[in-house]
């Protein structure tokens, strides 16, 4: 394609040279010009990064994980290379889910699995993700598009169903325990299913799911009204589930879709979903690679930029029967898991100390403890340049008193023989 448009690009410049009629030069000047705009949109998009096969942290311009791979370098994450071994399910690429895909892939993640059955609508162009040439494409296959053109390290898998329905549930369930990517790693075949759902309804056939393939996962969520959100870490038999705490309008028998009004369409902020997708994403990342704290429950409210924390237990009375089965296995481990804890913790406080981040000190910075400094050696000059002058008096010298004129025994014992005559004059 490349060649042929430089063949036109000549063929039209020669044409120009030998034409005079200024009617013709006008069209062949309009024809090179759109031929030269091809072949930059040619240029444009053939312009793609070929695969990494190792991570590495060398600072050059041409290394897509330099900066990613700095957090190992400073001691933050041990190993950041691990990220590849991973496996995330993503359900629902809307506001929250897409942006959240797109941090995933720019992070390096393994693999990812992307579950919606909507297709890409002008609406939707609030989205911080979609473009408007997508439009009329599924969700899963526009964002596989875009994705891997971002990094095609990733594998990328869609799946364009409605995971409410049985064949939906059947093709979710069969492709999470799917192992084909890792096939040596324990449980099913993905580390962490990301719930980015907008209804009731499909968050709690994630949480059966979840909770039958004992899967960890992660809910994320934004009000109706824009301003708020969450995310929720759910371990099956650990914390609460879905079913153990419904919410209010559920837990009080009234139907979700009978509140939606015809014509009448919740508000999307892409700042609010993209703060949901960060706070989710973050999480995701000190969960997969051991960092930090994993957040069990985080809220955010844009109003007063306010999140609370809380952690939710499981209810010993769920109506979920596989909840139920994860807690009993949940509390039978619980003295293999706690002597397994206390053992790790002994042999971290038998461990030596770690050494500093930048252990290399090029400038040759050194600090001194305050006890070692020899106040004999420290030495103040009072002098200053010309011109210059103390405006407050030297911390080191204690401002003495001006001196005032005593007053002795005579001269009092005289002032009082002076008013005594003036009283016997009268």
């Amino acid at each position: 394609m490349e060649v042929e448009l430089k063949e036109l690009l000549s063929d039209l410049h020669s044409l120009k040279k030998s034409i005079s009629d200024p009617s013709h030069l006008a069209l062949i000047e309009k024809m090179h010009l759109h031929a030269e705009n091809i072949a930059t949109l040619e240029k444009s998009g053939t312009a793609r990064r070929s695969k990494v096969k190792d991570m590495s942290a060398e600072v050059v311009d041409s290394n897509p994980y330099s900066r990613l791979m700095a957090l190992q370098r400073m001691g933050i994450v041990n190993n950041y290379e691990r990220i590849r071994e991973f496996s995330v399910a993503i359900v629902g690429i809307g506001g929250v889910g897409s942006v959240a895909a797109e941090m995933l892939t720019r992070c390096g993640i393994g693999r990812l699995l992307l579950y919606d059955y909507d297709k890409v609508e002008l609406a939707n162009m609030n989205r911080l993700f979609f473009r408007p040439e997508q439009v009329g494409m599924t969700k899963t296959d526009a964002a596989v598009q875009t994705l891997s053109e971002i990094n095609p390290d990733v594998v990328l898998e869609s799946y364009t169903l409605n995971i409410t329905t049985v064949e939906g549930f059947d093709t979710f369930m069969s492709s999470l325990t799917n192992k084909s990517f890792q096939p040596t790693k324990s449980g099913s075949g993905v580390d962490l299913v990301l719930s980015c759902v907008d209804n009731y309804e499909a968050r709690m056939v994630v949480n059966q799911a979840c909770n039958e393939l004992n899967q960890t996962w992660m809910e994320s969520g934004v009000s109706e009204d824009a301003v708020s959100g969450h995310i929720q870490l759910l371990i099956p038999g650990e914390t609460a589930c879905f079913a153990c705490v419904p919410p209010l309008v559920v837990a009080s028998g009234i139907d979700e879709r009978t509140l939606k009004r015809e014509g009448v369409c919740a508000a999307s902020l892409p700042t609010t979903m993209g703060v949901v997708a960060g706070l989710l994403v973050q999480n995701t990342l000190k969960y997969l690679l051991k960092f930090g704290q994993v957040s069990r429950y985080l809220g955010y409210n844009a109003l007063k930029d306010y999140f609370p924390t809380m952690e939710m237990k499981p209810n010993s009375q769920c109506s979920n029967a596989a909840c139920l089965e994860r807690q009993k296995e949940y509390i039978l481990a619980k003295p293999t898991r706690d002597a397994a804890a206390k053992a790790k913790a002994d042999i971290e406080a038998l461990s030596p100390a770690e050494n500093p981040v930048h252990a290399d000190n090029e400038w040759n910075i050194s600090v001194v403890d305050d006890e070692e400094v020899d106040g004999s050696d420290v030495k103040i000059s009072g002098v200053l340049p010309e011109g210059i002058v103390h405006e407050l008096p030297v911390a080191d010298e204690y401002p003495k008193p001006p001196v005032t004129e005593t007053v002795g025994p005579a001269d009092d014992l005289e002032e009082l023989r002076r008013q005594l005559e003036a009283l016997n004059a009268d």
